[in-house]
């Protein structure tokens, strides 16, 4: 499965950095996207602000917060994903509004606890 990961960092104190690392050693594909450049795991973070188009999306998993998420409202319904999950702090009713009514599942979760789970 094809994880997005929205507000990629290169910076592994960050969760989001975690989260790249973990959702690999499940055997997760990831996609870092991010407002930063560089890279993690040899994989570049691509320009956020780009919207850059993505194939066959199975999850997306933000960690963008709210203020800054204007773009998401039309992005993430490009990118045709399964579900989006918004990490603490990224929670957004009215984004998660907006996507449950174009079909795409909606959860208030953290993406490390649902591996650690076995919910992802």
């Amino acid at each position: 499965m094809k994880t997005v990961i929205l507000g990629a960092s290169t910076n592994p104190a960050r969760y989001s950095f975690m989260a790249a690392e973990r959702l690999m050693e499940y055997g997760h594909e990831v996609v870092p996207v991010g407002l930063k450049k560089g890279s993690i795991f040899d994989m570049p973070i691509l320009d956020f602000r780009l919207q850059p188009l993505v194939a066959d999306v199975d999850t997306i998993t933000i960690y963008i917060g709210p203020k800054n998420q204007a773009l998401l409202f039309e992005y993430i319904p490009r990118l045709r994903p399964r579900r989006v999950i918004f990490n603490p702090g990224a929670e957004n009713p009215a984004l998660e509004r907006v996507l449950r009514e174009k079909g795409i599942e909606t959860l208030d979760a953290c993406t490390l606890v649902m591996l650690r789970t076995e919910q992802y």
